[in-house]
């Protein structure tokens, strides 16, 4: 990273990291010692930097141990309703400096490991990413997490334990190459195996209907072993659990049958069970609809639901005897909140446990399932919606498909006594697609099965109850909610930003920490010359920061004078990366004109993953990666614009580069993106918006002002309305000059001399069937960057947008979305009151 700190600035106790005293110090040095000793093997006796890491790892930990006894203790004694986010991807990063920063452990552990002769920054970068997830979606439930414990709900996550977690990213010649993420190679200190928790999950077989009831026999079991994660809020004493599921065959896999001969193929064989949790599948915003992923689904969903019930039933701590057998105040104290339809299978798998196995009569099951299931839509986007074949579930889960089959027509009953005659909405409301292949309709499931709906931006939610279930909010106008997705302030602030968040602090106090909203405060500042020069120092610092970590791991030397345009997010064409290359193209070719001419310097930034089996969106990698080898090869543009991919842009990276953002690029077609996060990250950190009126852009430009943001371009309604008119790309390229150079410029091969042919598929899109219409907000978007240019010039009025957007971005924490879930979905009251810590008595 850049230079390290002088010894006077480093001993500067910040406020917000939590000041060391002498004590904390010397036991922080002790415990690390203590554990270096034992963690070295005997016949090595120089220790490596991955050495020291764990070493503080397990120093940072041994904090965490008592207040998690402790909590849970807390919450079995006095058995609260208890919080259950059910999610397929939890994309949690790194762990090392958010536990401190939560446990106020931060200072004292600097102060130790440079007393130590080492740097706290270098250990913190040999830390693996938990990369549990794709992107949006994913670390959301990171945030919430997070969120969760800050606020003192009886909270768990519940997901999978993937071994390899998202890919990593290489570029190979320009293009995008998959490594597998071993992100355990290295053994994970953060985690806790249960084994005695361990739980069995059961595939295919029958069903058997018989008198006392219907039976799933001669099933294959696969073992659901448990592993904890602690979760520990913000200096509440709170540490709550991330619950992840690892597949183990069990020990009599497979010999059943092979008895008569081959037992070591048997054993071999174990490796089909266990498969299960092996890889997360590297899609986002698109279903693909593979056996191993719906094993997985229902994986996480079988295991969690048994524990959910083995925790309701007994209720004193460290006691597993049931205890409750009614099953009446289930959703009094049990909320399960359905993270996109991923763990749909949640409400068959609950009505199949009350009814065949606990005997409760179906009406009431389904009474319970409803009111205590709730479910959170991520996408409109049709090809992400899960559609799963009704063949794959009569094999996989035939006692699953026949409660499906009775839930349905029970529905279909209802809303034909509504509508009588009205059959085609019957088949529009169906969860059953009829068709050359039946499918099972996931988001159709959740509706029916749960007692709230919500979208995750307001522009989000309102689609859902006008468009993508019309029929359904129809039908049940007050099931339906909006809740606008936030970012933890901890993690996307105090630990990325810290010289940002000092002088917040300095101003406002630390109250913003756990009240974002606070941050209004700033806005006595804004006229502020020694608050403005202070925000344009710390968003300096932290460009030349990230200047420095480029050029060291990726050799590319960048003016950190220019402005820093960023947009980092998963590859898609609704994100419209292609919109960025364009602006790109065209300023290039502007200075290429007139190069005498005095620009505004630019660097252009674009990171992100693309699916692997998604061939378009791995083509405008290329293409970044083609036209940044043009830009920044040509000697007459020289330092007035730079073409960078970040490469492997992953939770960590991000923490890098968003506190260094001029600039967030958040413009997808409007109506196309649900929320976005990013956009809310970069907002915090001291960044200006160019985005279009989409997901949560709408309410940032609310918050802080239209004018505040840049944003340009079609809004909801001309989509729609040039939907019925019908887009003709064709009509952009021939009026605009600019635009029809660039798009030329691609198609003759002039960003691929050696293979002029190499990007006809992005122009055939862009030229013929762009459903996401690029060309439709070219002009605008063009004239909007001329805007960014022009305030760019003015760093002063820059700086006071900037503090103005900070000052507007308290709506934006997850403290407050999980306070709206917890009140209004989930019906529980956070706490502001402290555990007290375990050297306290309990009362």
């Amino acid at each position: 990273m850049a230079a390290p700190l002088s010894d006077g600035d480093r001993r500067k106790q910040i406020s917000v990291r939590g000041i060391a005293g002498l004590g904390d110090v010397a036991e922080v040095r002790k415990s690390f010692n203590r554990h270096l000793h034992f963690t070295l093997v005997k016949d090595r006796n120089v220790a490596t930097p991955r050495d020291y890491y764990f070493a503080l790892a397990h120093t940072v930990r041994d904090h965490l141990v008592g207040r998690w006894i402790r909590t849970q203790q807390h919450y079995y004694e006095r058995d609260p309703k208890r919080i259950y986010y059910l999610s397929l991807e939890f994309y949690m990063g790194r762990t090392l400096q958010n536990t401190m920063v939560n446990l106020g452990l931060q200072n004292a552990c600097d102060e130790a490991i440079y007393q130590l002769g080492l740097d706290l920054e270098e250990l913190e970068e040999i830390e693996e990413d938990a990369g549990l997830g794709n992107g949006g979606l994913g670390r959301l439930a990171a945030c919430f997490l997070d969120s969760m414990a800050t606020l003192g709900l009886a909270a768990y996550g519940y997901g999978i334990r993937y071994e390899f977690g998202i890919f990593n990213q290489k570029i190979v010649d320009g293009w995008q190459v998959e490594e597998a993420d071993d992100w355990l190679r290295y053994g994970n200190p953060w985690e806790k195996a249960r084994p005695e928790y361990m739980l069995p999950v059961h595939f295919y077989g029958r069903v058997e209907h018989t008198a006392e009831g219907v039976k799933w026999i001669d099933t294959q079991v696969v073992l659901a072993m448990p592993y904890d994660t602690p979760v520990p809020g913000y200096k509440n004493n709170t540490v709550n659990t991330m619950r992840l599921w690892s597949a183990k065959a069990p020990n009599d896999f497979n010999l059943q049958e092979f008895n008569m001969g081959d037992y070591i193929e048997a054993v071999l064989d174990r490796n089909l069970a266990e498969n299960i949790s092996r890889v997360l599948y590297p899609n986002d915003n698109f279903f693909e609809g593979k056996e191993l992923r719906l094993k997985q689904e229902y994986f996480v969903v079988a295991a969690t639901l048994q524990d959910i019930i083995r925790r309701f039933k007994s209720s004193k701590f460290g006691c597993r005897d049931p205890v409750r057998t009614c099953f009446e105040t289930f959703p009094d104290k049990v909320a399960i909140q359905l993270n996109d339809t991923h763990p749909a299978l949640s409400i068959p798998e609950l009505m199949r446990i009350l009814v065949d196995v606990e005997k409760v009569d179906w009406d009431k099951a389904w009474e319970i399932t409803k009111r205590t299931c709730a479910y959170t839509n991520h996408t409109v986007l049709p090809e992400a919606l899960e559609r799963w074949p009704v063949s794959m579930f009569e094999k996989l889960l035939p006692r699953h498909l026949e409660i499906i089959y009775a839930l349905n027509q029970m529905h279909l009953d209802h809303v034909a006594a509504l509508y009588p005659g009205d059959i085609d909405r019957l088949r529009r409301m169906s969860v059953i697609e009829e068709g050359d292949c039946k499918r099972i309709n996931m988001a159709h499931l959740c509706v029916i099965g749960s007692h709230a709906v919500n979208g995750v931006a307001r522009i989000h939610s309102d689609i859902v109850k006008n468009s993508v279930f019309k029929d359904f909010y129809e039908l049940e106008p007050e099931k339906f909610q909006n809740k606008t997705n936030g970012i933890t302030p901890r993690r996307w602030l105090l630990l990325c930003n810290p010289g940002l968040a000092d002088i917040i602090a300095e101003k406002i106090g630390e109250g913003f920490i756990t009240d974002l909203s606070q941050l209004k405060k700033l806005l006595e500042f804004i006229d502020n010359e020694t608050f403005i020069r202070d925000v344009a120092k710390v968003k300096q610092e932290n460009k030349l920061k990230f200047a420095a970590y480029l050029e060291e791991q990726y050799k590319v030397k960048i003016n950190p004078m220019s402005m820093f345009d960023v947009q980092v997010k998963r590859i898609h064409e609704y994100k419209r990366q292609l919109l960025n290359c364009l602006h790109a193209i065209t300023l290039y070719n502007r200075i290429r004109c007139n190069p005498s001419k005095s620009f505004v310097p630019r660097t252009i930034m674009i990171g992100g993953k693309a699916a692997p089996g998604y061939h378009m969106a791995k083509m405008i990698i290329k293409l970044i990666t083609s036209i940044g080898e043009v830009i920044n090869n040509d000697p007459y543009v020289g330092d007035k614009l730079k073409v960078i991919f970040l490469e492997n842009y992953r939770v960590s990276l991000a923490e890098k580069v968003i506190p260094a953002a001029d600039l967030s690029q958040q413009i997808s077609t409007a109506g196309t993106e649900a929320s976005g996060t990013g956009n809310m990250k970069f907002m915090v950190n001291g960044a200006l918006t160019i985005g279009t009126m989409d997901g949560a852009n709408v309410e940032m430009a609310e918050e802080a002002g239209e004018e505040n943001l840049f944003i340009f371009g079609m809004r909801v309604e001309d989509v729609e309305a040039l939907d019925r008119k019908g887009y003709n790309a064709r009509e952009y390229y021939e009026s605009l000059p600019e635009l029809r150079q660039a798009i030329d410029q691609i198609s003759s091969g002039f960003f691929s001399p050696r293979d002029p042919g190499c990007f006809k598929d992005v122009v055939n899109m862009l030229m013929y069937h762009d459903r996401f219409k690029v060309f439709a907000d070219y002009e605008a978007y063009i004239k909007c960057q001329g805007q960014v240019d022009q305030l760019f010039m003015d760093p002063r009025e820059w700086t006071r947008k900037v503090i103005r957007n900070i000052a507007c971005s308290g709506k934006f924490s997850s403290d407050r979305t999980i306070t709206e879930y917890a009140r209004e979905i989930w019906g529980v009251e956070p706490s502001a009151t402290a555990i007290p810590p375990p050297n306290l008595p309990r009362n």
